[in-house]
């Protein structure tokens, strides 16, 4: 099967850059799992907060918001987010608060919202309700969608085993299968040094760091539906309401091998304490765990473009925690760069998310 885009990966990122540069070739893209959105795709705490995240992902988030927001009847739902602070955590706070434009609101403001919070330990909170929920899943399918309406394809169960040059680009095996692509794309996630590697390209020094979640029945049987997203200072844990239930997370980020991630016991029993400490209701049963691998680059910022020593090797890579809310201007900004297009980006952001700083 020959093409001109050939990309690697099936998750938000491998997705979204399916449908956009379908809009200028033949585009196939190879998952290896049985579907898309298998790995952290999969396991993301699906929200939208503009203010997340380092100068150029923010940049990125400002740009998606009409894309989230319209495209295909809107992704977003009203989800608001509160942090939460002790006694001895105020300049972390007073941080944090700044950096994600809350608004700090007194106690009874925000056990209002969240009854189960604890009045001995909790002494400052911030409010916003711009954070809104997205429909992960959904948009994962639409940008499949689109790809496959431009006349791509979209192949699971094809992971690769072998990547070489050929004299018009690219010859890949995955799957029993051969392809040849004049460019090729790399959205792997975890796996994308180990892609650049088999392809003979330098790789970006990719960390992926596990982050692990915890299904809780509704605390004190109380209807969590409304609640914001709550968080500790220093993005040290957070909790979200999630179809009745309450997913609590210790905001872990430990460096691990790219695999199929599953949740540490002792991780994710010091980050449920650390919530507890925060609330009035113990935690007495989990439901279920899991995890994901946010996948980030030396500076903690996206990686989008072509290599600088292979032009032809295309980097869509290390989304960290932002993939979702940044994938519908990454792959315009992707597409834009490889058709040679003006970008409504500007020049510091692109610059910040070029894979030639990281050479």
């Amino acid at each position: 099967m020959t093409c001109d885009f050939l990309i690697i990966g099936g998750g938000i990122a491998g997705a979204s850059a399916a449908a956009r540069l379908s809009e200028l070739g033949h585009v196939v893209l190879l998952e290896m799992e049985e579907a898309l959105g298998y790995h952290a795709s999969g396991r993301s705490a699906a929200m939208f907060e503009e203010n997340y995240g380092p100068p150029a992902v923010v940049a990125l988030n400002k740009a998606s918001a009409d894309y989230h927001h319209s495209a295909n009847g809107g992704y977003l739902t009203p989800r608001g987010l509160m942090l939460v602070s002790g006694p001895d955590q105020e300049q972390q706070f007073r941080e944090d608060i700044k950096e994600l434009d809350l608004e700090e609101i007194n106690f009874a403001e925000a056990q209002a919202r969240i009854p189960i919070l604890n009045p001995k330990t909790v002494t400052h909170a911030g409010l916003h309700l711009a954070a809104q929920d997205l429909d992960t899943d959904r948009m994962v399918q639409d940008f499949a969608k689109a790809a496959r309406s431009n006349g791509g394809k979209v192949i699971t169960r094809a992971q690769v085993t072998e990547i070489s040059r050929s004299p018009t680009g690219w010859q890949v095996e995955a799957g029993g299968e051969n392809y040849e692509a004049k460019q090729l794309v790399n959205a792997a996630g975890a796996w994308v040094d180990e892609i650049a590697a088999m392809a003979g390209v330098a790789p970006i020094g990719i960390a992926p760091r596990r982050r692990s979640m915890a299904r809780l029945p509704a605390p004190g049987g109380h209807d969590v539906t409304k609640w914001p997203m709550l968080m500790g200072v220093g993005e040290s844990w957070y909790a979200k309401p999630d179809a009745g239930k309450l997913l609590v997370s210790p905001a872990d980020a430990d460096l691990v091998a790219p695999h199929d991630a599953y949740a540490d016991d002792m991780v994710l029993a010091e980050g449920l304490a650390r919530y507890e400490e925060m609330v009035t209701t113990p935690v007495t049963r989990v439901e279920s765990n899991w995890a994901g691998l946010r996948s980030f680059s030396p500076d903690g910022s996206l990686v989008l473009g072509p290599d600088p020593d292979q032009p032809d090797f295309i980097w869509c890579a290390a989304q960290g925690g932002y993939g979702f809310q940044t994938a519908p201007a990454a792959s315009r900004l992707l597409a834009d760069i490889l058709g040679g297009l003006n970008s409504e980006l500007d020049a510091a952001s692109r610059a910040a998310l070029s894979p030639a700083r990281l050479r």
